[in-house]
C-alpha cells in the first residue's frame, strides 16, 4: 500500500509539472516579443572635448518587463560634484512604469513617478521644501523618459523607435527636471562616421534641441552629440 501510494503520488506530481511547463512554454509564446536587449556599459560626458563625468548603466530583464539603471557623476570646474542615479522599470514594448530619480550634491532631491494608461503621477521632494505632487496625462502610455543626466535613456529611446518603419517617429517626453510633458521626434539619419567607424545615426529634436545619436548594427547607443552645447558622450 505504502509503495502504491509513493507510486501514485510520484505519477501526479509529473503530471502537475508537465502541465506547469506547457502552460508557461504557453504564455511565452504568446507573450509580445522586447524591443530590448541587455546591455551594460560606461559613458564618458565631454564638455567642449573636456571629460566632466562618467555615467555607468545597464538594462536588462525585470521579470516580465525590463529596468534601466544607472549613475551619473558630474564634476564641472567652481561647482560641487553631483551624483545622480535613475531606476526605471519598463514593459517589454518600452512603455514606462515607474521611475525614480536621485540627485546628491549641495542639497539631495529626488522624485518618484508612476505611469498608468497615459498618465504619470510625480511625487517630487527637493531639500529645504515640502514635498511637491502633480499629475500629468499624456496622449499615449508609451513616454520616452529623458533624464537631464542619465544618457543611457537615449539607449533606450533607440530601442523603442521602430526601425522597421523608420521616418520620423513622434513619441510624448518627460523630462523629469521640468515636470513639464512635451514631445520629441526621432529620425533615422543613415550611415555616419565617426572616429573612422561607421555608425547608424537616429536624430532626436524638440522644439529647441537637436542630439544626434550613433549607435552600431545591433542599435547600441555608442556616441551620443549635443551641438548646441557641445557636449559629447562617449562609450568606453
Amino acid at each position: 500500500m505504502k509503495t502504491h501510494s509513493i507510486f501514485s503520488f510520484s505519477i501526479i506530481s509529473v503530471c502537475a509539472l508537465a502541465v506547469a511547463f506547457a502552460t508557461n512554454l504557453s504564455a511565452q509564446k504568446n507573450a509580445a516579443p522586447s524591443v530590448f536587449q541587455a546591455d551594460k556599459g560606461k559613458f564618458n560626458i565631454l564638455l567642449d572635448g573636456k571629460s566632466v563625468g562618467k555615467e555607468e548603466f545597464e538594462i536588462e530583464p525585470n521579470g516580465s518587463g525590463w529596468v534601466a539603471k544607472g549613475t551619473t557623476e558630474i564634476k564641472t570646474e567652481g561647482a560641487s560634484a553631483e551624483v545622480i542615479t535613475g531606476n526605471l522599470t519598463l514593459q517589454a514594448n518600452g512603455a514606462p512604469m515607474a521611475y525614480d530619480w536621485v540627485s546628491k550634491a549641495d542639497k539631495t532631491n529626488s522624485a518618484h513617478i508612476t505611469f498608468a494608461n497615459g498618465i504619470a503621477k510625480i511625487a517630487l521632494e527637493v531639500q529645504g521644501a515640502r514635498p511637491y505632487e502633480q499629475e500629468l496625462s499624456f496622449n499615449s502610455p508609451l513616454v520616452a523618459v529623458l533624464d537631464n543626466n542619465l544618457y543611457h535613456h537615449y539607449a533606450v529611446l533607440a530601442r523603442i523607435y521602430d526601425w522597421s518603419k523608420r521616418g520620423p517617429q513622434t513619441l510624448p517626453v518627460l523630462i523629469p527636471q521640468e515636470i513639464t510633458p512635451g514631445t520629441i521626434t526621432a529620425e533615422a539619419t543613415g550611415s555616419a562616421t565617426s572616429g573612422g567607424k561607421t555608425y547608424e545615426g537616429l536624430r532626436v529634436t524638440t522644439s529647441d534641441l537637436e542630439v544626434l545619436l550613433l549607435l552600431d548594427a545591433n542599435h547600441r547607443l555608442m556616441r551620443l552629440e549635443v551641438p548646441s552645447s557641445k557636449v559629447t558622450v562617449v562609450r568606453e
